[in-house]
């Protein structure tokens, strides 16, 4: 089967040539597609919080709700003197 490289331009106008139905099954897909992407970066992104926690002596499992946005708040503002 031959390959067709479109832009996203060209792939949007294509899109919206669709009738409605059609459009919902592509829109379906592509939030399919998405949450499962949605869910490796949230393993990822929790694989790394226990790495930094371990790294710093804590550790995540134990950690409350609390001390999880602390240290999370920490972590966002750790480049920046606070005032």
């Amino acid at each position: 089967m031959p390959i067709l490289t479109l832009s996203e331009s060209q792939i949007i106008e294509l899109v919206k040539q669709l009738p409605p139905e059609s459009k919902r099954v592509v829109l379906l897909e592509l939030a399919r597609e998405s949450e499962n992407g949605r869910e490796s970066r949230m393993e990822y992104a929790e694989t790394q919080l226990h790495n930094l926690c371990t790294g710093r002596g804590l550790n995540w499992d134990t950690m409350s709700e609390d001390e999880r946005e602390s240290f999370i708040d920490d972590l966002v503002h750790e480049d920046r003197q606070c005032v």
